[in-house]
């Protein structure tokens, strides 16, 4: 780990506190610094500087080799399990210092003797040490052993209690034991096919009975805090399928303007929807559901989006890390079946593709917050204060490019009823169908309307209960496959379309 010790002209050092870098003027208060080192070892590793201010101009020690075997002493006296740190002399300005540099631990949980493993256990967040509660201090144990929490059995349940119906239309294909297995959706635990803590999350009937937080909250707030909300859903449905109600909202109180490009329009939203996508995924996939204490927050203020994730960074990892691409996987049990939907890239990827695709559309880069109990991630976006106070489920219309104006994507209710054939109706189907009026897309343009790539899982989850309700139809119905294939809304897909457009006004 590199020492940086440069300083500023005042005789400051330059680089602040932070989850990494600690400073202390002195050891006479030595349980603060030994909560240091344990948070250090616990969480991304670290640096303890000795002989520095808090307000970081250099002191030095009065006695370097003394101090250095004190140092010693106190870490073996005061944490378990044993941790072995490099202690080094160094010299700033003229004056002596140690620096402690402690590794990420595969001991994990390091803890205080004299406050226990229940208690002594503390972890790295910001420039702060804080206590680490029983949920985390199980995540730490279970990293050192390799060990991932979705893979965990569930002895308390058996398969029925997984909703095979909706893990076979979500993933388009059918579900065997094998497959179950395969998945690591379910395991054996003495000798007995159980479901797996992954499994349950993804598709269990009785979900929140065992992880009540597993579902995600949306909110719609007046002005830049989060003060008065005006709007607001619970979305309790698979996860996986969480992903497309949650931007269902979003895009519900987005504006939304045409372009055109010849006879060709082109819905334009105001907030950056592939990128907030991609952010969602990422916080269903990433969250901590062991032990978690609130839910999947998204918050929509005039001037940004907020995306809250239980659980922090894993133990390793920095907000740089994740920024520059590493990897880290909390489940992979959920990670590999969101891939299989080609709901997800790797962790690392997915997050640089976000930053690329904001700074294409000239947003900054979003901001990574490390919270007591959750991450959160803040996108920037374009100031959407209403000009007139708007109600429960509607917002103020866009001005677009041909002179006309729009009202945003309207959020259409979980079912809706059609007297005929299929009757459920995806939440996007809204904004699929403004998109067909008066013009056919290809499958790619139309899953492009959501944000989602070109995948037979999205067009069977989002365009094929269009189809079956007869609400929109193929121009080539004799030939479902061939490149020239294009959909339209149907006279009853206009209807229900306007009827709906009516029941929201």
């Amino acid at each position: 780990m590199p020492i940086d010790l440069t300083l500023i002209p005042d005789g400051k050092m330059t680089a602040p506190e932070s989850k990494t870098r600690e400073y202390k003027q002195d050891l006479s208060s030595p349980a603060k610094a030994m909560r240091a080192l344990v948070a250090f070892a616990n969480s991304a590793g670290g640096q303890l500087v000795v002989g520095v201010h808090d307000d970081l101009h250099v002191v030095g020690v009065a006695d370097p080799l003394g101090e250095e075997e004190r140092l010693a002493n106190l870490i073996a006296d005061w944490i378990e399990p044993r941790l072995v740190p490099t202690i080094e002399l160094a010299t700033v300005d003229g004056k002596s210092v140690l620096v402690v540099n402690v590794a990420v631990s595969g001991r994990r949980p390091h803890y205080l003797k004299s406050e226990g493993p229940e208690a002594g256990v503390y972890v790295r967040l910001g420039n702060t040490n804080r206590q680490a509660d029983p949920g985390l201090i199980a995540e730490l144990e279970r990293g050192t052993k390799g060990e991932f929490f979705d893979k965990l059995p569930v002895p308390t349940m058996t398969v029925d209690d997984l909703d095979i119906e909706a893990l076979s239309k979500m993933l388009g294909r059918s579900i065997d034991e094998t497959t179950l297995r395969t998945l690591s959706l379910a395991t054996l635990d003495q000798g007995r096919l159980v479901p797996t803590n992954g499994g349950v999350l993804l598709a269990g009937k009785f979900r929140e009975e065992k992880f009540p937080f597993a579902w995600a909250q949306c909110g719609r707030f007046r002005g830049p805090e989060r003060l008065d909300i005006f709007d607001q859903i619970e979305v309790h449905t698979h996860l996986p399928l969480m992903i497309d109600e949650v931007m269902a909202f979003l895009m519900k109180h987005a504006f939304k303007t045409a372009e055109f490009g010849g006879i060709r329009r082109k819905n334009v939203y105001s907030i950056p929807v592939e990128p907030l996508r991609e952010i969602v995924i990422n916080a269903v996939v990433h969250a901590t559901y062991a032990g978690a204490h609130s839910p999947i927050r998204v918050a929509f203020m005039d001037d940004r989006i907020e995306v809250d994730s239980p659980g922090g960074l894993m133990p390793g990892l920095t907000i740089d890390d994740i920024v520059n691409g590493v990897s880290e996987i909390r489940n992979p049990v959920l990670a590999r079946v969101f891939s299989e939907m080609d709901l997800m890239e790797e962790w690392g990827s997915g997050l640089r593709g976000v930053v690329r695709k904001l700074a294409e559309t000239g947003l900054p880069a979003p901001e990574f917050v490390e919270l007591p109990g959750r991450l959160r991630v803040i996108v920037r976006i374009p100031n959407h204060q209403a000009s007139i106070t708007p109600r429960p489920g509607t917002t103020r219309g866009a001005q677009s490019e041909s002179g006309s104006t729009e009202q945003p994507g309207t959020e259409s209710p979980e079912v809706t009823k059609i007297p005929k054939k299929v009757t459920k109706i995806p939440k996007t189907g809204l904004v699929l169908l403004s998109a067909l009026v008066a013009r056919s897309l290809s499958r790619a343009e139309l899953l492009g309307e959501l944000g989602m790539t070109d995948q037979s899982s999205n067009a069977v989850r989002h365009i094929k209960p269009l189809i079956d309700a007869g609400l929109v139809e193929m121009t080539e119905p004799d030939k479902p496959r061939v490149k020239t294939q294009r959909y339209r809304i149907t006279e009853a897909g206009t209807a229900w379309l306007t009827d709906h457009e009516e029941s929201n006004e």
